[in-house]
């Protein structure tokens, strides 16, 4: 609903007398502390926006000097009455917005003003304490409505009568209400093409019959059943949002139908054919006993029926993550041959098989993730296996190897994400005594792939060209305490496309490591390591981003934005090591880089005599002690000699004054004495 207020003018502003902004013939008078609708604006005005003020009533005069108003926006004031000759005098007024409002209070005389509007059509009244009784009276006479939204309100039941007139309308809110049954409300709005009942409290929908609509938001409410009517008829629905509910079965869904997403996210769904312990369902029937009047219908249906007998033919997003599904019935997707997105994310799913006759030839991105798979099953022949899937998710499972040559049918995988399986890379390199080499998976030769994340995978002592003919631009191989050994020519392959690589937590503490070849890479992350010096071969590269953070630096190089890495470098986290409060110079020197940003900078801290200080701030007294800790000890020693050799000079001819005359005597005494011939 807020798509229109604006007229796209790239004119200037200009201040006008009444304290508002005005532009071609729009007045934006929002948040001015206005009481009452400002008189001496334009009188051309088409567009008056006084969101933020603090109107009560908008009286009979307030708007008769806007004869060619088309839109009106009073959201967030403190509107209580709309007198009804308001808006005589624009009757021509397309779109309103009276949200966050008190229009309960006289809501009977505020009705009358709308009715007053023929050609009305958008209406906002979220937000004003409105009944579904009110909501009734209030557009009982708004034939022309295209779209209402009466969102926030504490409307708890809509019937038949509540909005019988909108004939027109396309677009209807009631998110965030207190609505708890619906009967028929919709049934006269027949070319209602958007509906949206989201954060309610509807147990349930069935018999969902409205053939028109397009889109359906339902989600977050508290659903256990969806159920469309039995019928033939076409329907137009198109996006339908169950997610946040609580589901216990596959909705039953129309059986002709234009559905193109369909989102369960987050419900308590499963299938129950099988069960986990072996016991079969599939013979289970239930009657249900249907009271309608006086008339006693008994229906017989087999509640574990998992043949879907809708056509999903044009189905391209599912969505059931955050469920219980732990199977997937036989031939499934095979109904979906449109799918290009399948979420099954955070499921209890122990097996997943594929197949060369899978329907699943449009799928671009399959989310497995958080699940409890030990098997992916595949089966190979002679034609393509997923041939369309970009990215694959598989990360937090109970993986120990992927079948042979599984990324080899997929011919335009880009992301794959094993991380969080217990997966070892091959080639593994031979263990004396075994026979066959432990279970890994093989990416060599698979060009398209440019994104891998092997977080957490327990990979040890990568070796061999484990990337070798690949094209891999980001990987992430953090959390592997046992993956790097002392160099990284296991990476070398990648050297040239690596742009993106992570290497926190991995143990790295051997400052030894060359990253010299990586001349592409940009942003590296090192955090969570043992490293006490600053990496030199870093210098050479031209990285935009790098992580320091939790090592165990006591300083950084203070020439480093000399070098190639100052001049690129944009980003840089460094907080979490122990740096020296004395040594700071690298710190200065990084604070006069232009461009450099250090998001962490506020948690970056020093030590000094087991103080931790902020070197944003140091006390002056610590500054004082460093100075002399970081003196030049040639200078400091001839300091502190300097006073001495003073002293002894000035005692020395001291002595030598109060001596004088008895040192001459004695000289003299010894020289005067005559020598016999």
């Amino acid at each position: 609903l807020a798509v229109g207020w604006g007229s796209g003018a790239v004119a200037a502003w200009a201040i006008s007398p009444g304290s508002c902004e005005l532009v071609q013939s729009t007045a934006d008078c929002t948040g001015r502390w206005l009481s009452s609708v400002p008189g001496n604006l334009q009188g051309d005005t088409e567009e008056l926006l006084l969101d933020d003020n603090t109107i009560q009533v908008l009286g009979n005069a307030s708007l008769l000097s806007y004869h060619q108003l088309r839109r009106l926006s009073l959201t967030k004031n403190r509107l209580e009455l709309i007198e009804p000759g308001t808006f005589l005098s624009s009757q021509g007024l397309h779109v309103l917005s009276l949200a966050d409002n008190l229009l309960f209070t006289n809501y009977s005389l505020t009705a009358a003003a709308l009715s007053a509007l023929p050609a009305l059509r958008t209406l906002d009244l979220a937000g004003n304490h409105l009944t579904e009784d009110m909501v009734s009276v209030l557009v009982w006479n708004l034939s022309s409505l295209e779209s209402l939204s009466v969102a926030r309100n504490i409307i708890m039941r809509l019937d038949s009568s509540v909005f019988t007139n909108l004939t027109q309308l396309l677009e209807l809110n009631l998110e965030k209400n207190y609505i708890f049954e619906i009967d028929q409300a919709f049934e006269g709005l027949q070319k209602l093409q958007r509906l949206n009942v989201a954060y309610n409290y509807l147990p349930c929908v069935v018999e969902f019959g409205l053939t028109q609509l397009r889109v359906l938001n339902v989600s977050n409410n508290i659903i256990e059943w969806f159920l469309a009517l039995e019928s033939d008829d076409l329907f137009q629905l198109e996006v339908l949002d169950l997610s946040h509910n609580r589901l216990l079965f596959f909705p039953v869904l129309p059986r002709q139908s234009k559905l193109h997403s369909l989102l369960l996210k987050d419900n308590e769904m499963s299938f129950y054919q099988r069960l986990p312990n072996g016991t079969s369902l599939a013979d289970v029937t239930v009657q249900f006993l249907l009271i309608d009047g006086n008339s006693t219908n008994i229906t017989t249906v087999s509640l574990w029926d998992e043949i879907c007998h809708s056509n999903l033919s044009s189905l391209r997003l599912l969505d059931m993550s955050q469920n219980q599904v732990w199977y997937l019935p036989e031939g499934f997707l095979a109904q979906m041959p449109s799918l290009t997105h399948l979420k099954l994310n955070q499921n209890c799913l122990e097996t997943f098989h594929l197949s060369e006759g899978n329907p699943l030839a449009m799928l671009t991105e399959l989310d497995l993730s958080q699940n409890r798979l030990a098997e992916l099953g595949v089966e190979v022949g002679t034609r393509d296996i997923l041939p369309n899937l970009q990215l694959f998710n598989l990360s937090t499972n109970r993986l120990r190897a992927l079948p042979p040559g599984v990324f080899t049918y997929t011919r335009k995988i880009a992301t794959v994400d094993l991380s969080r399986n217990r997966v070892d890379l091959c080639p593994q390199p031979a263990v004396a005594g075994e026979v066959e080499s432990p279970p890994c998976v093989d990416i060599r030769g698979v060009e398209t792939l440019t994104h891998l994340s092997l977080a957490g995978c327990g990979l040890r002592g990568l070796g061999g060209q484990p990337f070798q003919g690949t094209s891999l631009m980001n990987l992430d191989l953090s959390d592997n305490h046992q993956a790097l050994s002392g160099d990284l020519e296991w990476l070398q392959d990648l050297a040239l496309t690596l742009q993106v690589l992570s290497l926190r937590n991995t143990s790295l503490s051997s400052t030894a490591v060359d990253f010299s070849a990586f001349n592409s890479l940009m942003h590296l992350d090192l955090s969570g390591n043992s490293l006490t010096t600053f990496p030199t071969s870093l210098c050479v590269l031209k990285l935009r981003s790098l992580d320091l953070r939790d090592n165990c630096f006591p300083a950084l190089p203070p020439d480093v934005t000399w070098t190639p890495l100052g001049n690129s470098l944009r980003e840089v986290y460094l907080s979490r090591n122990p740096y020296n409060c004395c040594t700071l110079s690298w710190w200065d020197a990084l604070q006069r880089v232009e461009g450099l940003r250090v998001p962490d900078g506020q948690e970056v801290t020093c030590s000094y005599a087991s103080h931790t200080l902020s070197p944003r701030a140091l006390p002056e007294p610590v500054l004082w002690s460093c100075r002399w800790q970081t003196a030049d000890l040639a200078l400091l020693y001839l300091v502190l000699a300097l006073p001495t050799c003073l002293t002894l000079l000035v005692a020395f001819a001291v002595i030598f004054l109060m001596l004088k005359q008895k040192l001459l005597k004695m000289v003299k005494s010894q020289c005067g004495v005559s020598s016999p011939y």
